[in-house]
């Protein structure tokens, strides 16, 4: 819904749980998808088999899944392929040797596919007129830093231990975590948001927090706009 004057806009879309640690990016699929234009699961699973898609799901492979199941989008990040530098970020390190090459080549044949990527950089003014149209947006954002209004246990990333232990954990720099970007509120300069991290409700923190969440290093400032049938 949204008012008169575009100052609040809260898209219903459906909140869908990711059911493993990596695959945030296809649960914010399974939601845009429901909301704007609805597919099968088995139509969706046989997509992401044909694409390939395993443990190690970047946003360009999320592009392809809406180019491959014929979703108009637009996919803005900061840089046309892996930025090196990730290579030594403790989130990337896993599969980065064995990924580089891969999602490389995905960007090379991108536009061959009818896939849409912009190099560009975004403003939140572009993501609320995007909203405000009714259409939605998959956002790469830094877990680490995302923090909800409304939740009222943050996520942790420490042990448990007994009380008076100190705990010597190492918080990590960089946590990349999908979320759907649903609406905003410009009157408490809030972002409303879907995290598949849970089921049970929209999420919403301030428009500072998100900008520094989104743009966080690690996220190359990625987001995948994703359109209405028009």
């Amino acid at each position: 819904m949204t008012d008169d004057d575009d100052d609040v806009v809260v898209l219903n879309v459906p909140v869908i749980r990711q059911q493993y640690h990596w695959d945030c990016g296809l649960a914010c699929s399974r939601m845009v998808l429901r909301y704007l234009h609805p597919v099968t699961e088995e139509l969706f699973q046989s997509a992401c088999w044909e694409l390939k898609l395993t443990e190690s799901v970047w946003t360009i492979d999320l592009a392809y899944l809406m180019c491959h199941l014929g979703v108009r989008h637009r996919f803005c990040t900061q840089t046309l392929g892996v930025d090196k530098g990730f290579r030594n970020q403790s989130f990337y390190k896993k599969h980065f040797d064995t990924e580089e090459d891969r999602v490389n080549e995905l960007f090379l044949k991108a536009a061959s596919k009818g896939v849409v990527v912009n190099k560009c950089s975004v403003s939140i003014q572009e993501i609320q007129a995007h909203l405000v149209q009714g259409h939605v947006a998959i956002v790469l954002v830094n877990a680490v830093v995302l923090s909800c209004e409304l939740c009222s246990v943050p996520v942790k990333y420490c042990c448990f231990l007994p009380a008076g232990q100190q705990c010597f954990c190492r918080r990590p720099d960089y946590q990349g975590h999908f979320i759907v970007v649903c609406g905003f509120n410009r009157t408490t300069s809030c972002i409303f948001y879907n995290n598949p991290a849970y089921s049970d409700r929209v999420c919403c923190t301030s428009f500072r927090n998100f900008e520094e969440a989104r743009m966080s290093y690690g996220t190359d400032e990625d987001i995948l706009f994703v359109y209405k049938e028009s």
